[in-house]
């Protein structure tokens, strides 16, 4: 039998090396990702991934000393898996005491394995369980001196090539500044200062997805330079961002009301990242089905 192609990480270690930002950092990259799956159901699911019917290839597992069942099972599943032809990878995170405890104490939080036992005690006794699932790890990562976005950055580097990763998910949202900026928005683009529809009779009511108001906007040399240099800004930054390892990206392009400048703005903005194969997005936020008489 044939099998489908199906690539399965594993990813343990000490409590508090960053497995679940490790496990996050590998859902962004297109994993399936499930954190201890019950043992009994492990074999299952993998042939229910490896079926040709689904559209899983990348698999994610996270295991830890909390299931004490599959870590006592884990060898000879993982025997079996390699004897079935599946690309099976386990990566193993860890950090030094003087750490580990330090993040303890920061997130107040009870170690697995301290039942009434002193933190640092409890640090050995795990080190010492996994210390085989150590040995026999395909990656050992050292998270002592890695940020949040360190340890990101180093899973997405090594295990984004070859694998079809998504693409850094981008949204453009027109608003406007007069209800509120949106709490969602990454980063923020001001258009107050092109020329305003608003104050040409025959555009105030029309909004932005009007071909008379983008036309109008078009026709000045502030927006088009304007619009050629937001683009161009896009182009160097949204890179950076998926280098980052970053999934997602919201895009806030305010006016005053969210009617003109902003609404032509975002959907210029959408045509030219769509050329370059990025699919936005895009959501005008306060944008009124008449253009609302608001001043944009």
């Amino acid at each position: 039998m044939t099998l489908a192609p199906l690539q399965i990480v594993v990813i343990s270690g000490l409590s508090g090396s960053g497995k679940s930002v490790a496990l996050h950092s590998f859902e962004d990259l297109g994993f399936f990702c499930i954190d201890n799956l019950p043992p009994q159901l492990l074999m299952t699911f993998i042939d229910l991934c490896a079926d040709s019917s689904h559209k899983i290839s990348r698999v994610a597992l996270g295991v830890d000393i909390r299931e004490g069942v599959f870590l006592e099972n884990f060898f000879q599943y993982h025997r079996q898996l390699m004897q079935q032809g599946r690309n099976v990878t386990v990566v193993f995170l860890e950090a030094s005491d003087e750490v580990l405890l330090r993040r303890f104490s920061e997130s107040r939080r009870p170690h697995p394995l301290a039942n009434g036992r002193p933190i640092r005690e409890a640090i050995d006794l795990e080190r010492a369980r996994l210390g085989k699932l150590r040995a026999d790890a395909d990656r050992v990562i050292d998270t002592s001196r890695l940020t949040i976005h360190q340890l990101k950055a180093v899973i997405t580097n090594e295990y984004r090539s070859g694998l079809g990763a998504r693409k850094l998910q981008v949204t453009l949202i027109s608003f406007g500044y007069k209800n509120g900026i949106p709490s969602e928005a990454d980063l923020l683009f001001d258009t107050r200062c092109l020329p305003n529809p608003y104050f040409n009779e025959e555009l105030k009511h029309l909004s932005g997805e009007s071909e008379a108001v983008s036309t109008f906007l078009l026709s000045h040399d502030q927006t088009t330079q304007f619009l050629d240099r937001l683009c161009a800004y896009l182009d160097f930054l949204l890179p950076q961002y998926e280098r980052e390892g970053r999934a997602y990206l919201n895009i806030g392009i305010g006016c005053t009301g969210g009617q003109h400048r902003s609404v032509v703005t975002a959907i210029h903005v959408a045509r030219h990242l769509t050329d370059k194969g990025i699919w936005p997005v895009i959501r005008h936020r306060d944008l009124q089905p008449s253009g609302g008489g608001q001043p944009s």
